[in-house]
C-alpha cells in the first residue's frame, strides 16, 4: 500500500505531460503579500492517538475505543463522568489532546467564558482549536472571529436549518451540478468531489436559488462535522477532522465565471473560510486546461495563503497523483478508479462512506445516548447541590437573628421548602429521563449484539 507522507504542500500546476509549470516558491512574495499566516501541519496532528491494542493502558484508565465502551459501559461511564460534560464521545473518538495545544485551547475557552461569549455546545476542543489555528493561535484575534461565528450561527439559524430545512430539489440539483462525498482517502478522510465542468447553471437556477443552495451547503458542512468525521474516525481507528477534495474542471474557462457563478462561489467561500475553518486537508484540481489557468489567476484573489498552500492544480495526467493519496477502489470510474456505484445511479449520488455503515451508526447512536445520560446525571447533581447550598446559606446567621418576626421566619422556611421541592421535582424528571435513556441504550445494544452474532463475531475490529 502506498504511504502518503503528510507535509506542508506547495501550489503546483502541472502540464498535460506532468511537467511542473510553476510553483508557489516563484511567486510566494506576490501570493502571500498582505497575508502572513503560518502554515500548520494537518489538524489531526494536534491530537494524540490512543495507544494500540497491544499497549496495556494504565490501570486507572478504561481501555480506549468505542468497542470497549460498549463492552464495559459502567467502567467507561465512571471515567467519562470525571472528564466533564459533553466530552465523553469526543474523548473516545478523538483521543487525548496534545498537552501543548490543550493549554492554549483551555486559555481560549477561559477568555470566552470570562466575556460570556461561549455557548455550551461550542465548548469542545475540536471547535476551539480550529479557530485558534485559523488565527495562528492569537487569542485575541481568535476570540473576535469566534464571536462573529456564534453571531452568524444565531442570525443564520443554523440549528433550525438542521431540524427544519428540506432540500427537496436535491436530485435535480445533483443532475445539473454533479457533486458529493464518495469514500475515504488512504488516511481515512472523507473524499468530496465536484465535476465543475459539467455544471449547467441555467438548469441550476431553475431547480433552486442561491440562498437555498447555500443553506443546503451549510447543512452538509454540519453533517460532515457531526457525522462523517466521527464515523470515519471509528473506521480508521484514528481521529479524522479534515477532508480531501477533488474538483474536475474539464472544459472550465472564463466564460463559466458568470455573475451567478461568482455570487455562489463567493458566498460559499465566505462561509467556509469564516465559519468552517481548517476542514480542508488538500484539494486536487484536475483536468486544468489553459482556459481554467486564466480563471485560476482571478480566483486566487479570493483565497487566503493557507488555503492556497493546500491546493494542487493538475493537468490531464493526474491519476498517478490521486492514487498516491486515494485507493483506486475509492475513486469513481470517471476519475480513473474502478467504482461505479451502480446501485445509486452513480458515485456522486451514493454518499458512500463509513457514515453509511449500519454498525458504525449503531455505535455512534449508543455513544450519543450514553453521553446524554451522563449529562442528565450532571444536571441532577447540579440541581441537588444548588438546593443544598440554598438550605445551608439559609441556616447561617448569628444568635441575634433569632428574634426576627415570626412572619419573616415563616417566609424563610417556606423558601427553603420550596427550593427543596423544586430540586426534588427536577431530580425526579432527571431520573425518568435517565430511565428512558437506559431503556433506549439497552435496545440499541441488543440490536448491535444481534448484528455482531449474525456476522459471526463481528466484522469490525476496533
Amino acid at each position: 500500500m502506498l504511504k502518503q507522507k503528510e507535509t506542508t504542500r506547495e501550489i503546483i500546476i502541472l502540464r498535460g505531460n506532468g511537467e511542473c509549470e510553476e510553483t508557489s516558491d516563484s511567486k510566494s512574495s506576490q501570493l502571500g503579500k498582505g497575508r502572513t499566516k503560518s502554515f500548520h501541519p494537518p489538524i489531526e496532528s494536534h491530537w494524540l492517538l490512543h495507544p494500540s491494542e497491544e499497549t496495556i493502558p494504565p490501570p486507572s484508565l478504561p481501555k480506549p475505543g468505542i468497542k470497549s465502551m460498549l463492552n464495559y459501559p459502567l467502567k467507561i461511564r465512571n471515567s467519562l463522568k470525571k472528564l466533564g460534560r459533553r466530552k465523553g464521545l469526543r474523548i473516545v473518538l478523538e483521543g487525548v489532546p496534545d498537552t501543548k495545544y490543550e493549554k492554549l485551547v483551555d486559555s481560549f475557552r477561559e477568555l470566552l467564558v470570562a466575556e460570556a461569549h461561549l455557548m455550551e455546545r461550542q465548548t469542545d476542543y475540536h471547535t476551539l482549536l480550529r479557530f485558534l489555528r485559523m488565527r495562528d493561535f492569537d487569542l485575541s484575534k481568535a476570540k473576535d472571529t469566534f464571536v462573529k461565528y456564534l453571531k452568524w450561527r444565531e442570525e443564520y439559524g443554523v440549528d433550525a436549518t438542521l431540524k427544519e430545512f428540506k432540500f427537496e430539489e436535491y436530485g435535480e440539483v445533483k443532475k445539473c451540478y454533479p457533486h458529493g462525498y464518495h469514500g475515504v482517502d488512504r488516511n481515512g478522510r472523507p473524499i468530496y468531489i465536484e465535476r465543475v465542468g459539467m455544471v449547467d447553471l441555467n438548469s441550476l437556477v431553475q431547480a433552486t436559488t442561491v440562498d437555498r443552495f447555500v443553506r443546503y451547503h451549510v447543512s452538509e458542512q454540519e453533517k460532515t462535522l457531526n457525522l462523517r468525521f466521527p464515523a470515519c474516525s471509528i473506521a480508521a481507528k484514528r481521529h479524522i477532522a479534515s477532508i480531501t477534495s477533488i474538483l474536475d474542471v474539464k472544459g472550465v474557462g472564463m466564460s463559466n465565471f458568470s455573475k451567478t457563478a461568482r455570487c455562489l462561489f463567493m458566498e460559499i467561500q465566505k462561509i467556509d473560510s469564516n465559519y468552517y475553518p481548517e476542514i480542508l486537508n488538500r484539494l486536487f484540481i484536475i483536468n486544468a486546461g489553459n482556459g481554467f489557468k486564466m480563471l485560476w489567476k482571478a480566483l486566487m484573489a479570493f483565497l487566503d495563503a493557507r488555503t492556497l498552500a493546500k491546493i494542487h492544480v493538475l493537468g490531464y495526467d493526474y491519476l498517478s497523483k490521486l492514487l498516491e493519496v486515494i485507493d483506486q477502489s475509492n475513486l469513481p470510474s470517471f476519475l480513473g478508479g474502478n467504482c461505479t456505484c451502480s446501485d445509486y445511479d452513480g458515485c456522486l449520488f451514493s454518499d458512500r462512506g463509513p457514515w453509511k455503515n449500519p454498525e458504525i451508526l449503531e455505535m455512534l447512536e449508543s455513544a450519543s445516548m450514553m453521553e446524554e445520560m451522563y449529562d442528565s446525571e450532571a444536571n441532577s447533581d447540579s440541581a441537588s447541590e444548588e438546593a443544598m447550598g440554598t438550605t445551608q446559606n439559609g441556616d447561617r446567621g448569628d444568635d441575634g437573628e433569632h428574634d426576627q418576626k415570626t412572619e419573616a421566619a415563616g417566609n424563610t422556611e417556606a423558601q427553603k421548602i420550596h427550593a427543596l421541592q423544586v430540586a426534588l421535582m427536577d431530580t425526579n424528571k432527571e431520573i425518568q429521563a435517565l430511565k428512558t435513556a437506559l431503556d433506549s441504550t439497552k435496545t440499541v445494544l441488543e440490536r448491535l449484539e444481534r448484528h455482531i452474532k449474525a456476522l459471526g463475531g463481528g466484522s469490525l475490529s476496533l
